[in-house]
């Protein structure tokens, strides 16, 4: 069941807060912002520090956008914290600058329909978020399939053009490339311009 188009499941969590305080997180407070939702499997394991720190490092351009990213794992926050205060040297992430939510009861997991079959870990689930709370993209990987955080800003980057200029994306749309009106000769006249020979 796809949760595009729908409300994204509200909760408040124990997490890891961005000042590497232990606190909770409720999603809801961030309305008015973009969300880029993304759970991932478990702390101090191979693929997941990977992405981690991949979205950590882009954070300031998602931020330049109007989102904010927030990480979700069945660990506990006590996990988190000490991966968290684990230098990358050393097996590490070191002091990601976005929230790590602790999905311990799995219910998150859950509702994004995200968890796997036998109840142990999220499949890295992620799911862009408007302004007004409703879910706009999602993809699931299974657990050896990392995921790229550029092509997440470019979804980003296309929900927004499609929302200040009311035109669509089309295939391979990059920022800075043109949309099409969402009608048959809008499409015609994409076409034409865009044949390959």
């Amino acid at each position: 069941m796809s949760l595009v188009t729908k409300l994204a499941p509200d909760f408040t969590a124990h997490a890891v807060l961005p000042d590497n305080t232990l606190g909770t997180f409720t999603l809801s407070e961030l309305r008015g912002k973009y969300v880029v939702l993304f759970f991932y499997p478990m702390d101090f394991t191979f693929v997941c520090p990977t992405e981690l720190v991949a979205f950590d490092n882009s954070l300031d351009k998602f931020r330049a956008l109007n989102a904010e990213v927030v990480s979700v794992s069945v660990d506990s926050e006590y996990s988190h914290y000490a991966w968290k205060m684990t230098e990358r040297s050393k097996g590490g992430i070191g002091k990601l600058r976005y929230p790590m939510v602790s999905d311990f009861t799995k219910s998150i997991s859950r509702d994004y329909n995200v968890l796997l079959d036998d109840n142990s870990v999220a499949l890295r689930g992620l799911f862009l978020i408007d302004r007004d709370g409703v879910v706009r993209h999602e993809t699931v990987n299974d657990l050896p399939l990392g995921r790229n955080v550029e092509e997440v800003l470019r979804l980003l980057k296309a929900l927004q053009f499609t929302e200040k200029y009311g035109e669509v994306c089309p295939a391979n749309w990059q920022d800075g490339s043109e949309g099409l009106k969402p009608t048959a000769a809008g499409v015609s006249a994409y076409l034409s311009r865009h044949s390959q020979e």
